[in-house]
């Protein structure tokens, strides 16, 4: 295992953070069409720091009967049935992300993905009901828990919306670039690297208070939040 793997285990608790970034067709992810994926994953330097790692990203076909809310196509640009538009099914798109998730939770030692996302609970909402419609039932994701940016970027810089929050943490920002899946996801995975980097002698503190105090026990766990590895049945 390598040195880079078990530092990232570690630093999570056997949680992998992977960058998930949507477009949607909407706000509502039962109805709203699901129109780009893109997911960022993360990797720890020679140095030890947190950085971004590849990307996957994926034009995803509307779901049949899906809703397309023009306000939502305005901001985010995409025209669904460009026929130039390399767009794939959810299913596929999904089944592409979650092998080279779970090829790398094992890589990294770790037991399950979080889902990390600037406002998450939208991009895990989104995601789940894409794997749901989808028939997918090996999701390497937890499916409740996850890292905001919005939250941890108000905390570390007083900032909750992504261009400023990038900015605040000393990162480029194109206005051009944004609203795609690939630059969000890229952009929200270079900003929660620096606030992990920037809260590293916390964590560190945090590890020696912990180990000065007493042990941890079983009603230390909650079941429900732990990250349990996923199921190995099913699709």
């Amino acid at each position: 295992m390598a040195a880079s793997a078990s530092l990232i285990g570690k630093r999570f608790r056997g949680f992998l953070p992977v960058v998930i970034d949507v477009e949607t067709g909407g706000f509502i992810a039962a109805t709203d069409a699901l129109l780009e994926i893109a997911a960022v994953t993360l990797q720890v330097t020679p140095a030890g720091t947190l950085a971004r790692g590849g990307t996957l990203r994926y034009h995803v076909k509307p779901f049949d009967g899906s809703r397309l809310d023009p306000a939502s196509l305005a901001v985010n640009g995409i025209d669904p049935w460009h026929p130039l538009r390399p767009a794939v099914d959810e299913r596929d798109a999904l089944a592409a992300i979650f092998k080279e998730v779970r090829r790398h939770v094992r890589e990294q030692d770790c037991t399950r993905a979080i889902l990390v996302g600037h406002n998450s609970s939208f991009d895990l909402s989104f995601l789940n009901a894409a794997a749901a419609r989808a028939g997918i039932k090996r999701n390497p994701f937890h499916p409740f828990s996850s890292f905001d940016t919005a939250t941890l970027a108000g905390v570390a810089y007083g900032q909750t919306v992504l261009s400023r929050a990038a900015v605040a943490a000393g990162l480029e920002w194109d206005a051009e670039a944004a609203h795609s899946a690939s630059y969000d996801a890229a952009r929200t995975a270079d900003l929660f690297c620096a606030i992990c980097n920037e809260f590293q002698p916390l964590y560190e503190a945090g590890l020696a208070r912990l180990a000065a105090g007493p042990p941890a026990t079983a009603a230390d766990t909650n079941p429900m939040i732990e990250p349990a590895a996923e199921e190995a049945s099913g699709d």
